[in-house]
């Protein structure tokens, strides 16, 4: 009787052993995958690029939306992680979490990663950079103050010696600017060649030259 009342209770013993290590084993395997769970990067966060600080990295820039507006600084640019491993390898600072993604503020002046600019910049800025020196020259206009038609007026009386007593027309067109300008004494008008730069080229009486 002793002896089946001592199995029975080492039965029970192993039973609670048993119990206890497998609640030991379901505790580790719980932290294993919250330990590896990785967080998607959702569009609310507007992410572009392929990858942070190289294409193919896990992390991505953010660009400005509802999700990151409070998080966006000029002197830095916002990267977002899905791990925070991931958030603390490529440095700066951890400054929010939005459904498991680390967002991180990196300073400007502290990666050697080229800076994406966010796809509308990336545009605008490639259009800026595509245009001929050419075209930001000043330019002068047509009429007014210190104008293509009064350059051409002077050009013209120094041209004749005549005093000019007004503008005629002015025909305009991609290449330069047709100036005429009548002279006293002419009996047709005189015809500058003029350029948006401000520089006034050929000068030519368009009447007879029997008649000037």
């Amino acid at each position: 009787m002793m002896t089946k009342q001592y199995l029975l209770v080492g039965a029970a013993a192993l039973a609670l052993a048993a119990c206890g290590g497998g609640n030991d084993k379901s505790d580790a395997a719980v932290e294993t995958v919250a330990e590896e769970s990785v967080a998607s990067i959702p569009e609310s966060l507007a992410p572009f690029g392929d990858g942070y600080p190289n294409p193919g990295a896990p992390c991505r820039q953010l660009g400005e939306s509802a999700a990151t507006s409070n998080y966006l600084d000029d002197s830095a640019m916002l990267v977002g992680c899905p791990t925070e491993a991931a958030a603390e390898a490529i440095g700066g600072k951890i400054v929010g979490n939005v459904e498991g993604v680390r967002l991180v503020s990196v300073p400007a002046n502290k990666t050697s990663a080229p800076v994406v600019a966010e796809p509308a910049k990336a545009a605008a800025e490639a259009e800026t950079t595509s245009k001929p020196v050419a075209a930001k020259a000043k330019t002068v206009p047509i009429r007014g103050a210190n104008s293509l038609e009064s350059r051409c007026q002077a050009r013209v009386a120094r041209e004749t010696g005549a005093r000019v007593i007004g503008t005629n027309r002015i025909e305009e067109s991609e290449a330069a600017i047709g100036i005429f300008v009548n002279v006293q004494g002419a009996q047709a008008p005189w015809r500058c060649l003029a350029y948006r730069d401000g520089t006034v080229g050929e000068v030519m009486y368009t009447g007879s030259e029997g008649a000037m």
